[in-house]
C-alpha cells in the first residue's frame, strides 16, 4: 500500500514538473523587461519598457496606450505576446501603469481624454533622450478608449512613424449604447428588459447634460449599485468625445485593427469613419473574423472560464486571433523610415 502510494506521488511529481515546464516555456517571451520612471505631464509614471533581447541598437518604439479601467503596465501580462511580436521586428515597447494603479502617483478617473494625450506626449519627449531608442522609429499602438487620445497625439505629432489603433470608437455615447445594446442580446434578453434598460441610459445622459452633480445622479436611483462617484466624474469629463473632427489632421500611417465580434464598438462605424477622412494610401484595416474587442478568439473572451484560464496559463499567445500578431509584426517591418515630418 505505502509503494504504491509512493508511486502516484511520484507520478503527480513528474506531472506536476512537466506542467510547470511548459507554462515557465510558453510565457517566456523574446524581450527584456526593464522598470523605468517617466518624468510626466502631471506626475511621475511607473512604466516598463519591453527591449528586442536580439535587436540591434538603437531600437525603434511602440509607445503603448491603455483603454478604460485601472490598468497596470502590461496589462496582466495581456501586452507581453504584442511586446515579443515588436520586438521581432527590432521595437521596443513601452507602457505605464494608470495613475493610481499599483502604487502609481494620481488617480486615471480624475483624467480626460486631453490630459492623457498629454501624458503620452511626455513619454515620446522622454523616449527621444533616450540613446537606446531610434528617434526616427516612434509609433503608438493603442486600444478601445486610446481611440480618443492617440488621434490628438497623432496629429502634433507628425514625426511619428505610424499609429495602431485597436477596437477604437468613433463618438463616445454612440458607443455606449451599442454595447449595451450588444450585451443585452448576446444574453438573450426580451424587449422588454431591452427597453427598461435604454430608458435608464437616456436618463443617465440627461443627468450628464444638466450638468447633475453626483448626489443627484445617486438619488436617481437608476443604476443598480451607482457607480462611483470618481466614475460619475469620469463619465461627466468625457462623455461628449468624438474623435471624428481630428481624423483629417492625421498626416502618418494607421492600421486600423477590428475584430468582427466586438460587443463594444461599432467596428462598421469605425471603419466607416475612418475611410471617410483618411486616404486609402494612409490607411490600413484588417478586421479579424471570430475576434472579440481585443483582438482575442471570441469564443475565450466572451466565455472566460476553464478553457479560457487555461489557455492564458499554457499557451497565452494562443488566445488572440489568429494573424494578429503576425500583422502587427508585418506592418512596422514593412514602414519606411522618417527622418522628419
Amino acid at each position: 500500500m505505502l509503494r504504491a502510494c509512493l508511486r502516484v506521488i511520484a507520478v503527480c511529481g513528474v506531472v506536476v514538473a512537466a506542467l510547470s515546464g511548459v507554462v515557465l516555456y510558453q510565457n517566456h517571451f523574446g524581450i527584456t523587461e526593464e522598470r523605468v520612471q517617466i518624468p510626466g505631464s502631471a506626475q511621475s509614471l511607473d512604466a516598463t519598457l519591453a527591449l528586442p533581447t536580439r535587436a540591434e541598437k538603437p531600437s525603434g518604439l511602440v509607445v503603448f496606450v491603455h483603454g478604460d479601467g485601472p490598468a497596470d503596465a502590461p496589462r496582466d501580462s495581456f501586452y507581453r505576446p504584442l511586446w515579443e511580436a515588436f520586438a521581432r521586428a527590432g521595437y521596443a515597447s513601452v507602457s505605464w501603469n494608470k495613475p493610481g494603479v499599483q502604487g502609481a502617483q494620481g488617480n486615471w478617473l480624475h483624467q480626460g481624454m486631453h490630459d492623457r494625450a498629454v501624458e503620452t506626449e511626455a513619454v515620446l519627449a522622454w523616449a527621444r533622450g533616450r540613446g537606446d531608442i531610434d528617434p526616427h522609429r516612434i509609433g503608438v499602438w493603442g486600444i478601445s478608449q486610446a481611440g480618443w487620445v492617440l488621434p490628438e497625439v497623432a496629429v502634433n505629432h507628425p514625426e511619428l512613424q505610424f499609429m495602431i489603433l485597436v477596437g477604437p470608437a468613433i463618438n463616445w455615447l454612440r458607443q455606449g449604447e451599442y454595447n449595451l445594446l450588444a450585451e443585452l442580446r448576446a444574453r438573450g434578453a426580451g424587449d422588454s428588459e431591452i427597453a427598461a434598460a435604454l430608458a435608464r441610459r437616456a436618463e443617465s445622459v440627461r443627468l450628464l447634460r444638466a450638468d447633475a452633480d453626483y448626489g443627484r445622479y445617486v438619488a436617481t436611483g437608476i443604476d443598480h449599485p451607482p457607480m462611483s462617484a470618481d466614475r460619475w466624474r469620469f463619465v461627466h469629463t468625457n462623455y461628449l468625445s468624438d474623435v471624428t473632427p481630428q481624423l483629417s489632421g492625421i498626416k502618418i500611417p494607421v492600421l486600423l485593427i477590428l475584430g468582427a465580434d466586438d460587443r463594444n464598438v461599432d467596428v462598421a462605424e469605425t471603419e466607416r469613419v475612418y475611410r471617410a477622412h483618411l486616404p486609402p494610401s494612409q490607411l490600413t484595416v484588417h478586421t479579424f473574423p471570430d475576434a472579440s474587442h481585443s483582438i482575442a478568439k471570441a469564443a475565450l473572451d466572451h466565455h472566460q472560464g476553464l478553457r479560457a484560464f487555461l489557455v492564458a496559463v499554457f499557451a497565452p499567445r494562443s488566445l488572440y486571433a489568429p494573424g494578429y500578431l503576425d500583422s502587427l509584426r508585418e506592418f512596422v517591418d514593412h514602414l519606411p523610415e522618417r527622418n522628419t515630418p
